[in-house]
Formats: structure tokens, C-alpha cells, sequence
């Protein structure tokens, strides 16, 4: 890909993703911008043999940014990083196409694998702020991880996952647009479950206060 074309794609995809942007030119300011640029010229050295070169790089541009992308990491298209300082992309991760990632997202591994190391996140996946995917295992197409979560096993195409550790609270949704990008309103499995522990505490309740009522009336009869 051209450095024109490439350009061009990127001022799309941020101006597409965050209702901030008011021109094109501040596109160049965005550490994601750069952040992509150095993790593209990196990339294609580490995949001539020019290891420490592209280390280099990326550890420049790791610097400048606050978001460290290994030069060995394989990235589609369609990749944006909002407000990414603190994001960390491991060697052997696989992104797709039109992943969204927020600040404080760890690709990484989990310490204890060989090989590949880093996850696989398929196409049309968003990723909150703070999430964290260790391990090698995929991410199904279309899912969103809620922020704060930390995910350590498969997780199918088209879930929601939040927790730690994360699980699926909801899945077979609609395919994500590229505007959907709503980190707010995911289900919150914590809460579903205290509000049916409050149903059966006022259900036990009623029901104690009536059996009371009943050895009372028949205490009160035996006396008579």
C-alpha cells in the first residue's frame, strides 16, 4: 500500500470513530496515527531479518506515543486506537480488520506459552479501555470486551464479555457497525445477579414473617 493511500484510509477510519475530530490535518497529531505509521515501516523491516532496526522503531515510536506494537504483530486493516496511551500489542498477536482498541489494552501473553503467544482478535472486534487478553486464543468476529475485563480463554464470535475474569454475557448480536462504539451500556452480570438475590431475600422473608404469624396464632390457642 502507497504512503498516500495509507494516509488517506487512516484520516477515514479516526474521522469515522471519534466524534472529537474536527479536520483532517489533526489527524498527523493523533499518537495512533504515528503509533500505526512507525508499527507499518517496523513491520515490513522485522519481516526482511532487520530485527533490531525495527525494534528501534517501535521503541521510538513506543516512547513518543504510549503504545508499544511489537513490529512482529500481524495488523489488517481498519485498526484504531483511541486515546491509546498504555496500549501493549505482543509479538505473535493477530489483529484483523476494523478493530477498535482503547487506551490501557494489553495484547500479551499469559507467561507460560512458547510459539505464538498472543491472541488472535478476528474482524469488527472492540475493546474497552483497560481490558486485558492474555494468551493464545481468539476473539470472535463482531465482539466487544467490556472495559476493566480480563480475558484468558476463547471467546466465541458476536458475544459481550465483561469480569474478571471475563465471560460471555451475551452473544449473537447484530454484526458491529463501525460507529458502534458504546462502552457504556454492555449487560452487567454482577448486578443481574444481586437484583435476583434481592427477589428471593423479600420472597424468604414474606415467608418467614407468615410462618411467625402462624406458630404465634397457634401458641396463642394451645394457651387458651
Amino acid at each position: 500500500m502507497g504512503i498516500i493511500k495509507y494516509v488517506k484510509e487512516e484520516i477515514q477510519i479516526i474521522r469515522e470513530r471519534d466524534p472529537a475530530i474536527k479536520s483532517n490535518m489533526e489527524v498527523f497529531l493523533y499518537p495512533c496515527f504515528k503509533a500505526l505509521l512507525s508499527y507499518r515501516i517496523a513491520h515490513k523491516l522485522y519481516k526482511n531479518g532487520h530485527f533490531f532496526l525495527a525494534r528501534y522503531i517501535s521503541q521510538k515510536s513506543a516512547r513518543k506515543t504510549g503504545i508499544e506494537i511489537h513490529p512482529g504483530a500481524t495488523i489488517g486493516k481498519g485498526l484504531f486506537i483511541d486515546h491509546g496511551h498504555g496500549v501493549v500489542i505482543g509479538e505473535t498477536a493477530i489483529l484483523g480488520d476494523n478493530i477498535t482498541l482503547y487506551q490501557g489494552v494489553t495484547l500479551g501473553g499469559n507467561g507460560k506459552e512458547q510459539g505464538k503467544r498472543h491472541p488472535t482478535i478476528e474482524d469488527n472486534v472492540m475493546i474497552s479501555a483497560g481490558a486485558k487478553v492474555l494468551g493464545s486464543f481468539t476473539i470472535g468476529e463482531n465482539s466487544k470486551i467490556g472495559a476493566g475485563s480480563v480475558v484468558l480463554k476463547s471467546i466465541p464470535a458476536n458475544s459481550t464479555v465483561v469480569g474478571v475474569p471475563g465471560r460471555v454475557v451475551k452473544r449473537d448480536n447484530m454484526r458491529l457497525p463501525r460507529t458502534d462504539l458504546d462502552q457504556v451500556h454492555l449487560p452487567d452480570p454482577v448486578m443481574n445477579d444481586i437484583r435476583i438475590l434481592k427477589i428471593e431475600n423479600e420472597v424468604l422473608r414474606e415467608r418467614l414473617a407468615e410462618l411467625e404469624l402462624k406458630i404465634n396464632k397457634e401458641e396463642q390457642y394451645e394457651d387458651l
